[in-house]
């Protein structure tokens, strides 16, 4: 039965930990809720924030509209060959995904290990890591649309991912529900070690033919290392994207700056690594009031008990100030602030 709930608090559906509240709240379990919920006039109207796991978001005020939290669930696939279309419910735990595709054999996902939040969110953000991007084994799509009522599909094609970008973050901002999403995925793939400091650890594990678990494991031990539990200590992950240079560009910067950790992003451009830029701004570890980055990875801001949305918000102001002072580049928030 659809409940919607009044003045709700948002501290447990947040991986910051943030205390603030919601107007109205809902919990959609079943596509033809959002089709009840939308027949509501009055709900109809108010602004409208859907949530999966609420692992990349700040909340720096209450939210006075109409949060949806969704859980939509349920794991399918199909096989022709060695291709594989893997379809999950929107509301799924990212990684749960990966581990069901990696116990099955199904190569595509394992560099996507440990990220956390929903399927639901993983195409909005075009998530990434370690070489691997969500539009790599991104098949397709189902969304409903908040204005007719009805579920759509979008493929690829249709969904302009970029770095940490998607139609549904620019264009279709606000206008569809993403109800599940289908990667394309195989049987018979190779795996991808090249990127950050996967095949280091692989070698220190003497391991030189990799199985995709044994990628995973990796990627997940890598990220146990240098990221805190949101369980213990709220945080949302990288709080900044990396930014990406014209090659001409970061090629005076890498003159200045030798030792920065930079990556190719295709021909004409260069991503370098915000972890290192706010590191050498002396950031690493450091903590202000309630907040403060995490003492093994600079990319990530930290809720240490206390802290306000707004604390934290503040306190990535004054970083991304002190990285345009010494190297000229303009930090952007990979996180949605509310």
């Amino acid at each position: 039965m659809l409940h919607v709930q009044h003045n709700v608090s948002l501290k447990n559906y947040n991986s910051f930990g943030i205390n603030a509240r919601a107007k109205y709240f809902v919990e959609i379990n079943y596509e033809s809720d959002l089709i009840k919920l939308f027949k509501n006039q009055e709900i109809a109207q108010q602004p409208i924030l859907v949530l999966g796991g609420g692992s990349n978001i700040l909340f720096t005020q209450n939210f006075e509209g109409l949060l949806i939290k969704i859980n939509l669930k349920g794991i399918a696939y199909t096989i022709d060959n060695y291709e594989v279309k893997l379809t999950a419910g929107a509301g799924e735990v990212w990684n749960d995904v990966v581990q069901y595709a990696v116990a099955h054999n199904f190569a595509g996902l394992e560099n996507l290990a440990l990220i956390p939040g929903s399927v639901g969110a993983s195409p909005i953000q075009n998530i990434g890591a370690y070489g691997t991007e969500l539009k790599d084994v991104f098949e397709s799509c189902t969304a409903f649309e908040i204005k007719t009522g009805q579920i759509k599909t979008f493929f690829k094609a249709d969904c302009a991912f970029a770095y940490r970008e998607s139609i549904f973050k620019q264009a279709f901002k606000g206008q569809y529900i993403i109800t599940s999403v289908t990667f394309n995925l195989s049987v018979n793939a190779a795996v991808n070690t090249h990127y950050g400091a996967i095949l280091q650890q692989l070698q220190s594990l003497n391991i030189h033919q990799p199985t995709i678990k044994e990628v995973a494991d990796v990627v997940a031990h890598i990220r146990v290392a240098k990221l805190p539990n949101p369980s213990t200590i709220g945080n949302a992950g990288s709080f900044f994207k990396n930014p990406i240079l014209p090659k001409s560009i970061a090629q005076n910067l890498l003159l200045q700056f030798p030792d920065a950790v930079h990556f190719d992003a295709g021909t004409t451009h260069t991503k370098l690594a915000a972890g290192w830029l706010i590191e050498q701004c002396g950031w690493k570890g450091k903590v202000v009031g309630n907040t403060g980055t995490w003492k093994n990875q600079a990319l990530v801001l930290v809720n240490y008990g206390n802290a306000s949305g707004k604390e934290i918000y503040d306190f990535s102001t004054l970083i991304i100030q002190s990285v345009q002072q010494k190297f000229g580049i303009t930090l952007e928030r990979e996180v949605n602030i509310i």
